[in-house]
């Protein structure tokens, strides 16, 4: 966890305490719904970040792909109107190859909001091939309490489970 993160966390605590003895129980619900949804967003951002990590690591070994991570911890991007902040991983290979990912999800009010009813968005983008780009959204099924990401496909607006298999293609896309 950041600095920023971490110092988030503990002014969100304390707002809670406040409302609490304000006997503010609405907006005491509210900031522990928030530190729920954040520790989600974080769990989820992270996982798949650490996948594709992970993967590209096992690339490297199995096949000496020469794979170069880099990573920004304070990126932010654009979904749709809404401005996302987060992380960025950049996968490179060879000279001009790359695949980028970006996660995270809107921190101020004028950041905008997640549409979709998601926690998150993340977005694997191919350079020079833009057509291989992803949208994804982080979700928290109704039904069930697990977090899973799913890739939103716009036209059809059509949604699909996004799974390691998913990532394990877009890194071969990048290697081939």
């Amino acid at each position: 966890m950041s600095e920023l993160d971490a110092e988030w966390k503990q002014l969100l605590v304390e707002a809670e305490q406040r409302a609490q003895l304000a006997g503010r129980g609405d907006v005491k619900d509210y900031l522990a719904l928030r530190q729920i949804n954040d520790e989600a967003r974080r769990t989820g951002t992270e996982w798949l970040l650490q996948t594709f990590i992970r993967l590209a690591g096992e690339a490297n070994r199995n096949r000496a792909a020469g794979v170069i991570i880099e990573r920004d911890e304070a990126y932010r991007f654009q979904v749709g109107n809404a401005t996302m902040v987060g992380t960025q991983l950049t996968f490179r290979s060879g000279g001009v190859r790359a695949l980028r990912i970006a996660a995270g999800w809107p921190r101020a009010p004028g950041d905008g909001i997640v549409r979709g009813g998601g926690l998150a968005c993340a977005e694997i983008n191919h350079f020079g091939a833009p057509k291989n780009t992803e949208l994804l959204l982080l979700e928290r099924p109704k039904e069930r309490d697990e977090l899973g990401w799913i890739i939103i496909v716009e036209e059809r607006q059509a949604r699909r489970a996004f799974s390691e298999e998913s990532a394990q293609r877009h890194l071969a896309m990048l290697l081939a």
